[in-house]
């Protein structure tokens, strides 16, 4: 393999990186994992996706302040070693590393359900592999190839989301597939209220709905490989945010007004149900495609984000030096070559687990993702304090309602965490995240990385 030394390539456009965002955050966590939200909290669960949305966008204008003052492929994990010290940027860029792979392991689980729609007798875990390798093997093309990639696979998704969107308002307003009657909104609240399982059923909802969100802070990852990062990071941070919360809230609202949420589930997708409306005989057939191209371009962009942060850590000296090493195109195959390797590991699950894996890995990943979130909030305050008022008179793209909206959703992700704890479904993730920080804490001492850490900052 042809290596060397260099930086990444920055071969990523600003309509690459808007997508790839999008792309990753819209997976298993709309068209899968939304379906277990709505059995805790009924219609209370788009309440649910706007305070998590909420707390979404203060961290995303945090790790854009920083983004755009600093723009490096390892971002956070970077930031975190900048401005909190060695040992948190080791912390943060492997539990990054781990947390992706978890989430790749949802996503290719998902794949596998999905495929069993159309072949009911084959096993779940031929088809997680098969996806792996498939989305192994486009990550080590170059970086605007993987791009241009993700770009068409989200595409698909957000057509079709806003396709459904567009329809069931059809069906709402105008009654477009039910004989001209206005189906109206009543569904929100005509089964035992907007909150029919009341506050507790929204709290347990939210680490569903965070998990949901996870992936948008992909974007500062793309920092380092963007053509022109002091316009596309903050252009991507606005839209992809609003983006967002319109699929997720505007689709779930559809999809909650059309049907009784305490039937969902139960009669096949909703997503399915009302093309069917519409006449479309192949609803099932597309939307079952257009699931698979979700999960699918979820676990691309996991796939990218893993193999950045290990050349981030082998930059650091913080993981084995040949991580740093890139192809001739500017890819760091080293790095998603063992990535891929690692993920081997969700296919023996779904092999020994496949009905559980969804469950564990989604919880699991949302304790990854709220420590990176907290560490993303934490080392901006940091770096908001080294700042000179000259400097922060000059910041580029600046985090509106500064420290206040920080101290906000830092308590908000705290609040996920105690809810995490006292719901035993979730509970394997205090577990089995702790469990992993104290073991790279270990292996952080026992292999002297804290040394080398040490000499380069005294050096």
């Amino acid at each position: 393999m042809q290596t060397n030394q260099q930086q990444l390539q920055r071969g990523l456009s600003e309509r690459h990186i808007r997508l790839m965002a999008l792309g990753a955050a819209i997976g298993v966590g709309l068209f899968l994992g939304s379906a277990n939200a709505i059995k805790l909290a009924g219609p209370g669960i788009l309440l649910a996706y706007l305070l998590g949305g909420a707390a979404i966008f203060i961290i995303m204008r945090a790790l854009g302040e920083m983004a755009v003052h600093n723009p490096v492929a390892g971002s956070f994990s970077r930031y975190a070693r900048d401005y909190l010290g060695p040992l948190s940027g080791y912390l943060t860029g492997w539990n990054y590393w781990f947390l992706w792979l978890v989430t790749c392991v949802a996503e290719i689980t998902a794949v596998g359900i999905y495929m069993q729609m159309w072949f009911p007798d084959s096993p779940q875990w031929a088809w997680a592999l098969a996806a792996l390798i498939a989305m192994g093997s486009v990550n080590l093309i170059t970086v605007k190839a993987y791009g241009e990639f993700e770009f068409w696979f989200a595409m698909i998704k957000v057509v079709t989301i806003v396709v459904m969107i567009l329809a069931g308002l059809a069906m709402i307003v105008f009654g477009f597939g039910n004989n001209g009657v206005a189906i109206g909104i009543s569904n929100l609240w005509a089964h035992g209220g907007f909150f029919p399982n009341g506050a507790q059923g929204v709290l347990m909802s939210l680490q569903m709905v965070m998990f949901a969100y996870l992936g948008v802070e992909m974007i500062g990852l793309t920092a380092g490989e963007a053509a022109n990062p002091a316009k596309s990071i903050p252009d991507a941070i606005n839209s992809v945010f609003w983006r967002i919360v319109i699929f997720y809230v505007g689709a779930l609202f559809v999809i909650l007004s059309l049907y009784p949420w305490n039937e969902l589930g139960t009669t096949g997708s909703p997503f399915v149900m009302t093309f069917e409306r519409l006449g479309i005989r192949e609803a099932a057939g597309i939307i079952n495609f257009v699931v698979l191209t979700a999960a699918l371009s979820s676990c691309n962009g996991g796939i990218f984000s893993t193999g950045r942060m290990l050349y981030n850590l082998a930059q650091q000296k913080q993981a084995p030096a040949f991580f740093a090493n890139t192809s001739a195109g500017g890819v760091p195959r080293a790095a998603v070559l063992v990535s891929v390797v690692a993920l081997l590991a969700g296919v023996v699950l779904n092999y020994v687990a496949p009905k559980e894996v969804f469950v564990w890995v989604t919880s699991i990943a949302t304790f990854g993702a709220i420590w990176t979130w907290g560490v993303i909030l934490v080392s901006h305050m940091k770096f908001r304090q080294r700042l000179s008022a000259q400097d922060k008179a000059a910041l580029a793209f600046r985090m509106p309602m500064y420290p206040v909206a920080s101290w906000i959703a830092l308590a908000f992700l705290v609040l996920v965490i105690g809810l995490m704890a006292y719901f035993p479904d979730t509970r394997v993730a205090l577990y089995v995240g702790p469990a992993f920080l104290i073991l790279l804490v270990v292996l952080y001492f026992a292999t002297g990385i804290n040394k080398r850490d040490g000499a380069a900052a005294s050096a």
